[in-house]
């Protein structure tokens, strides 16, 4: 039995193209309010075994009460392994994929209008790799309209010079049945300046899992250029789950 009076553990699982670092100054404000904050390493190799990974990590690392907090790729882990872990009390999504079941994350990219991957992607082999799968890196000229919108120069050249790629397999998988979000309280913190998800369709994701809804004006990036607001949303989320 989970003790829901306790202060919840923030859990951090990070998205394709960044790592829990894009979360640094979110973390700050959380552990200055007395928030214990770990970050989960995504592995943005398979979308069923990064899951699998993150129920582990949630199972040998977390006691009491955890908050996860997913960003984009990482939506659709927390949302797989939230049920897998009894322990996650709450669910936050930041400018992140909610699929339902059967549903990849091209799926839900197409629905708002075709994409081409090949205009936004370098695709680069890697040992081991299923035939056909590639590692994915966004293409320079496709960056900051895409992943980091209204960032500072130097800002941008960092996160593109520092790339986690994922693989073509991850973002086509289809989402698996028991969707955390079915059963445990959401909260979705949708940017109005996103260029990877658009503002519709992360509504639409929020509004279909009956998750509350904070509009940012923002890019992809919103923790890194909003970290106040989405730490405050973190903290309604961790207060709202206790007793």
């Amino acid at each position: 039995m989970v003790d829901t009076t306790a202060k919840p553990t923030i859990v951090i699982v990070h998205g394709a193209w960044t790592d829990a670092s894009s979360f640094g100054r979110v973390e700050v404000i959380l552990s200055n309010n007395g928030y214990d904050v770990l970050e989960f390493a995504n592995p943005l190799r398979s979308l069923a075994g990064d899951a699998d990974y993150l129920a582990t990590f949630l199972q040998t690392r977390t006691t009491g009460p955890v908050i996860l907090v997913g960003h984009s790729y990482g939506g659709a882990l927390i949302g797989a392994a939230g049920l897998k872990a009894s322990n996650v009390v709450g669910l936050v999504y930041v400018a992140a994929f909610v699929p339902i079941e059967g549903e990849s994350l091209l799926d839900l990219l197409n629905s708002a209008g075709p994409v081409d991957p090949s205009q936004l992607f370098d695709m680069v082999p890697y040992p081991g790799a299923a035939e056909g799968d590639v590692d994915l890196f966004i293409k320079q000229a496709a960056f900051e309209p895409a992943f980091a919108t209204g960032l500072v120069p130097e800002v941008q050249a960092s996160y593109y010079a520092r790339q986690r790629p994922i693989t073509f397999a991850a973002v086509g998988a289809p989402a698996s049945p028991d969707q955390a979000w079915e059963k445990i309280p959401s909260w979705y913190v949708a940017g109005t300046l996103d260029g990877s998800i658009p503002l519709e369709l992360q509504v639409g994701m929020a509004d279909r899992a009956g998750a509350k809804v904070t509009e940012v004006e923002a890019g992809h990036l919103s923790m890194v250029s909003h970290p106040r607001e989405i730490a405050d949303v973190i903290e309604e989320a961790a207060t709202s789950t206790q007793r």
